[in-house]
């Protein structure tokens, strides 16, 4: 058996294998890509539920039934960690005031992680009793919890 057989047994065997290896990862792709889709309409979802609970209930209602137990805010250049803290930080705040919407969402090939950012409204009263309007950029991060809801560990 000569050289030119071998060889070209082995080029014929190379190329079908490089194809079904091709084949499997595009079809692998495929079913990501969907489920990565499936993922940001699920934080969509919340992110929509999350912030009507703030403007129907109140901030603090809100705010604490979306945070992940060692989730964090950022506020006025403060880190509040754990959900505990969180709580003491939003005791008084009962305010309905706060709306947002997400204009990006992205969400890991993994499905554990996501984020989110957009713009914030948030009506309150001065101290004069005068309606007035803070508007803001917020950026959220979600992680996927046990029980397989999202909850934020970065807000």
């Amino acid at each position: 058996m000569g050289l030119k057989p071998i060889l070209y047994k082995t080029m014929k065997l190379s190329t079908v294998l490089i194809l079904v290896i091709f084949i499997l990862f595009s079809c692998q792709t495929k079913d990501n890509k969907k489920k990565v889709e499936k993922w940001k309409e699920e934080i969509i979802k919340t992110e929509t539920e999350f912030s009507n609970l703030s403007k129907e209930e109140g901030m603090n209602v809100a705010f604490l039934k979306y945070v992940a137990d060692d989730g964090i805010l950022l506020r006025n250049n403060r880190l509040i960690k754990g959900r505990d803290s969180i709580k003491q930080y939003m005791i008084n705040n009962t305010s309905k005031g706060l709306s947002w919407k997400p204009d990006f969402v992205d969400v890991s090939l993994s499905g554990d992680l996501a984020y989110t950012y957009g713009k914030y409204n948030f009506v309150y009263k001065d101290s004069l009793g005068n309606t007035k309007i803070r508007k803001g950029i917020f950026h959220t991060v979600w992680k996927r919890q046990p029980d397989n809801n999202w909850k934020f560990v970065w807000d």
